[in-house]
C-alpha cells in the first residue's frame, strides 16, 4: 500500500467514526424493511378485510422506521450529533460487570425454560428473586416471599383480569 492509499483508508476511517450515528439508520432501515415486507406479504382472508385490518399497524410502524431513517441519515450528514447525557455517571475506565450480565441473563433464560413445566408463578418468582439477586440484594429473609407475591399477582392481573392466559402449572391445583 502506498501512502496516498493510507492516507485515504484513515480518511475514510475517520469520517465513519464522526458519522457512527449512520449504523442507527441502517439498523432503522433494515428493521422498517422487513417490517413493511412482512406486512405486506401476510395472507390476510377476505373475511378479515376492512378499515383497520392486521396489515395496518405494522404498514404504519414500517412507514414510520423509514421516515426516522432518513430524517436521521440528513441530520447526521449535515453535521448534526448526538450528545452524551450530562446526568450519566459512568465511569469508562472501570470494566464491565460482566457476573451481574450473566447472572441475569441465566435467571432470564432459566424461567423461559421453566415456565411450561413449573407454570408462571413458580418461574416468574424465580425471575423476580434472582434479578434482585444479581442486581445485589442479598435479603434471603425478605426477596423470596416479595417475589413470590409479585409473581402471583402478576399471574392474576393476566390471567384473570386482562385475559391473557399464563400456564399455572402444578401449584395451581393446590391454591
Amino acid at each position: 500500500m502506498s501512502g496516498t492509499d493510507t492516507a485515504a483508508a484513515a480518511g475514510r476511517r475517520a469520517w465513519l467514526r464522526e458519522h457512527s450515528e449512520l449504523g442507527v439508520c441502517v439498523l432503522l432501515l433494515a428493521v422498517g424493511a422487513l417490517t413493511l415486507f412482512d406486512a405486506l406479504t401476510m395472507h390476510v382472508e377476505i373475511a378479515q378485510r376492512g378499515p383497520v385490518g392486521p396489515r395496518t399497524v405494522p404498514i404504519a410502524v414500517g412507514a414510520g422506521l423509514l421516515a426516522v431513517a432518513a430524517l436521521l441519515a440528513v441530520d447526521v450528514l449535515r453535521g448534526g450529533r448526538g450528545e452524551a447525557e450530562g446526568g450519566e455517571d459512568v465511569d469508562l475506565s472501570e470494566p464491565a460487570d460482566w457476573r451481574t450480565v450473566l447472572l441475569l441473563a441465566g435467571v432470564f433464560l432459566a424461567a423461559a425454560a421453566l415456565i411450561e413445566p413449573l407454570g408462571f408463578p413458580a418461574a416468574g418468582a424465580l425471575l423476580f428473586w434472582g434479578a434482585a439477586y444479581a442486581l445485589g440484594s442479598r435479603r434471603f429473609d425478605r426477596d423470596p416471599l416479595i417475589a413470590a407475591v409479585l409473581s402471583l399477582v402478576t399471574y392474576v392481573v393476566f390471567n384473570d383480569l386482562l385475559g391473557v392466559p399464563l400456564p399455572g402449572g402444578p401449584l395451581m391445583g393446590v391454591l
